[in-house]
């Protein structure tokens, strides 16, 4: 990964939607080193800053991946009172925020700490907070509360939260949740937002960290600010989010949902059955889908450790156009049954020798149009930690 940029970059991206200016201070990654640029068709916001290190729009190394959660992890403040409550935001930071909780323990499994992400999917009939995501194409978002006693517990005992998304631009969404969550938790003292990018420049940072009504800061990977001058959008889009109370999705209430406590175990022996039928040079990508991203880091993780040249990302419902650092697209039905259009982005047909496709939903038409789509297996993950190959062919 390029590092250590020395001086104020600046870029300025014509892009089919408008105009795109980006000034990035000095600091430890250098601006093309984490992202690449975008033109997203929303009307709302018709850019998108596509992250190299994310793993969700675009192939991502493991150790690249897990470099920069063990890195944001450290940059949390030390004084930062327990318990400690990190919130991931669905579905582009589900798979950083559990990564960067997980590095945070592995430095210290003495701490207290409970993860939770934040989903676009209802899961049992338990308690739970409501709250918008205002330039999101999908924009209603649900927090589970636990309900695990020991977790729930330690929940209602936090005295910081650490909100966790891959950018920060305006900061509402995170006033919005911290806000939720004192309303159910009066004890939370400290609110601190984690973010790959920041840029809000100095003034709005400052502007926002005024805004939770409790001591606040924000750590990021990269500093600077952006400006975006709209030209012709996209019209006519079709929605990314239709929501039913009563209709179950599939979701698990496993793996983050519902809140954990530690670290999810790598998935070792799947890792070493699938690695043994992996020739040398030949190119592995672990896809996850929608919200269920961190099961396929592990997995990555796992098969990097066996020597495997391997990539990470997600399929995800944002639609983005052909162009910039988006180079291809495949749609594909959304495996939660919504019906809306999902899609893979940067993988195209026989890119890859083996594609793992990793799923939390029981399997479907949906799921096997994927397959089909990445030429992949797929391994369904159930919450009694079996991992169930699916037949495809």
């Amino acid at each position: 990964m390029e590092l250590l940029a020395e001086r104020d970059e600046l870029r300025e991206v014509l892009l089919p939607t408008g105009r795109l200016t980006v000034r990035a201070q000095p600091g430890r990654y250098t601006l093309d080193a984490l992202v690449g640029f975008a033109a997203r068709a929303n009307a709302k916001r018709g850019f998108l800053f596509v992250s190299k290190v994310l793993g969700k729009h675009w192939p991502v190394r493991p150790s690249v991946m897990r470099e920069l959660h063990v890195s944001l992890a450290r940059d949390l403040p030390a004084e930062l009172p327990g318990p400690v409550v990190f919130i991931a935001m669905a579905e582009t930071a589900v798979g950083l925020g559990q990564g960067v909780f997980e590095a945070w323990l592995d430095a210290d499994a003495e701490r207290e700490a409970v993860f939770l992400h934040t989903t676009r999917y209802r899961v049992g009939d338990g308690a739970l907070i409501e709250f918008e995501e205002a330039h999101s194409h999908a924009p209603r978002q649900f927090l589970h509360m636990p309900e695990d006693p020991a977790i729930a517990e330690r929940f209602a005992r936090a005295r910081s939260i650490v909100l966790i998304d891959d950018e920060a631009s305006t900061g509402n969404t995170f006033v919005n949740l911290a806000a939720a969550c004192r309303s159910v938790n009066p004890a939370i003292h400290h609110v601190h937002l984690v973010t790959i990018t920041n840029f809000m420049g100095q003034e709005g940072s400052e502007r926002l960290m005024g805004r939770f009504g409790v001591p606040a800061s924000h750590s990021a990977a990269l500093n600077g600010e952006f400006a975006f001058e709209a030209g012709q959008l996209k019209a006519g889009e079709s929605p990314a989010q239709r929501y039913d109370g009563a209709a179950d999705r599939g979701a698990s209430p496993a793996f983050g949902r519902l809140g954990v406590a530690a670290p999810l175990p790598l998935p070792r022996a799947l890792a070493a059955e699938l690695a043994s039928a992996i020739a040398p040079g030949e190119r592995v990508l672990v896809l996850g889908t929608g919200e269920f991203m961190h099961p396929a880091f592990l997995l990555g993780r796992a098969l990097e450790a066996h020597g495997a040249d391997v990539a990470v990302q997600s399929t995800t419902r944002s639609p983005i156009l052909e162009w910039g650092a988006v180079t291809c697209a495949l749609t594909f039905p959304d495996n939660y049954g919504e019906g809306i259009a999902n899609f893979v982005y940067n993988v195209a047909p026989g890119q890859y020798d083996h594609v793992f496709v990793c799923h939390e939903t029981p399997p479907t038409a949906a799921l096997y149009a994927l397959a089909d789509k990445v030429r992949g297996r797929l391994f369904h993950y159930q919450p009694e930690n079996l991992v169930e190959e699916i037949p495809v062919r």
